[in-house]
């Protein structure tokens, strides 16, 4: 039996903080395959993010909070190897879509252990481990999804596309790490937050999503329609307004950058960006 710590660990709850762009890429496809679009879903959701989490947690050995959890079990062996056979299994169910598919998910495996491994760790260089982060969950991610859905399995994939999916993750990831500085510190880790301090952090996210909503914009209204554009506009209106709310309160008190209210932030983001897609998903769709 599979013991506590593992399951906890794996952290399959994070996944959600990640679904954004499965449904941003899906919304983007005309008449995907039905069957492929849920294979992914489950290879991503339940197989390579929560084995990257397991990864990550078996390396690191967090005692203090981390994403998704406020107090983390100790890891044990059991951890590594189930991640390594979750890695197998979203390699062999890849194959089902296609090569293309498997190798973009061979990279994503690699470059999460690339960043999390103990002998490389990319996690420790600043902007090396952001880029690899917004990299992979969004831009390779994005082309995981529309290449694998697509009724054509084509290789065409929107390069405006992979840029939005990539600056959306970019805005976000720094805000998950503002209150580890002091634990990463004593890890020898140094994150993009960290670097730019708490309020540089908020400033940084600020800018990057301003401009991946530019880019979104642009992108969205020469292959969507008006109506669909504005109503993902008006989901994610909350998004914008709880982050602007969260950095006035953190300018006058730096102690409100905490993992109680980063997890808000990332449940509010998460939650109205997806059904944002979802919406527009479903629009298409029909």
């Amino acid at each position: 039996m599979i013991r506590r710590s593992t399951i906890q660990l794996l952290r399959f709850h994070f996944s959600f903080f990640l679904m954004p762009v499965y449904w941003f890429a899906l919304s983007q496809v005309a008449n995907p395959d039905t069957k492929r679009a849920l294979l992914i879903f489950i290879i991503l959701h339940l197989l390579i993010y929560p084995s990257s989490n397991g990864f990550n947690s078996y390396m690191d050995r967090d005692e203090g909070s981390i994403g998704g959890l406020k107090s983390p079990l100790p890891p044990t062996k059991e951890l590594l190897y189930v991640s390594l056979v979750m890695d197998a299994l979203a390699l062999l169910l890849g194959l089902f879509i296609s090569i293309y598919f498997t190798i973009a998910t061979a990279i994503y495996i690699l470059a999460s252990r690339a960043y999390s491994a103990r002998s490389i760790r990319l996690k420790k260089y600043p902007l090396i481990g952001y880029a690899t982060v917004i990299a992979c969950q969004g831009a390779l991610v994005f082309f995981m999804v529309y290449h694998g859905s697509h009724p054509m399995l084509s290789l065409q994939v929107p390069t405006l596309g992979m840029i939005s999916a990539s600056l959306l993750i970019g805005g976000f990831y720094p805000l998950t790490q503002i209150y580890q500085h002091e634990a990463d510190a004593k890890d020898g880790v140094k994150t993009i937050s960290a670097m730019l301090g708490i309020r540089g952090t908020f400033i940084f996210c600020g800018i990057i999503y301003g401009i991946a909503f530019a880019i979104l914009t642009y992108f969205l209204l020469i292959s969507l329609e008006e109506k669909e554009f504005l109503i993902l506009s008006t989901c994610m209106l909350p998004v914008l307004v709880y982050f602007t709310g969260w950095a006035l309160q953190v300018w006058r008190n730096p102690s409100l950058a905490n993992f109680r209210n980063t997890m808000r932030m990332n449940i509010v983001a998460s939650s109205f960006t997806s059904i944002g897609f979802i919406i527009v998903f479903l629009m298409v769709w029909s």
